[in-house]
């Protein structure tokens, strides 16, 4: 027998000078395939894993620190009075993101302090070199 397949039985409908009449003479045996009950399909979202929720917490921390950094420059380059208030302010955000990054490697597992190191690591650093650059121009000045 070939399986999920349901025989039913069916009415032969014929034609006879234009009118339809059902013969229950000749009933034919036919496989159908069985219907299945409709099922609840489930979607599967993505979930927030412990290295989002900690990408995203140094990513806050390091938008804060760069914009220090961009009012810290401009300043500098202005000359103002308030430059050097700026430029520590700077360093100070800065260290928050350093210790936040550092805390995230080092309380995490492996898999995780990688990718936090691949996505996050490069631009700390770089952003640390753009600071002590600043700060060395505003000591040559």
């Amino acid at each position: 027998m070939i399986p999920r397949l349901v025989a039913r039985r069916v009415m032969v409908i014929r034609s006879l000078r234009g009118s339809t009449k059902l013969s229950s003479k000749h009933p034919i045996e036919v496989f159908a395939p069985q219907r299945s009950k409709p099922t609840l399909q489930t979607r599967h979202f993505a979930v927030r894993t412990e290295a989002d929720s900690k990408l995203e917490e140094l990513q806050e921390l390091y938008a804060t620190a760069k914009d220090e950094f961009e009012i810290a420059c401009e300043e500098t380059e202005k000359k103002t009075v308030y430059a050097a208030d700026d430029r520590a302010a700077a360093q100070e955000e800065l260290a928050k993101l350093k210790k936040a990054f550092n805390d995230a490697v080092e309380k995490s597992s492996p898999d995780v302090s990688t990718e936090i190191k691949n996505r996050v690591g490069q631009r700390i650093r770089e952003l640390d070199r753009a600071v002590e650059a600043m700060e060395q121009a505003a000591l040559e000045e």
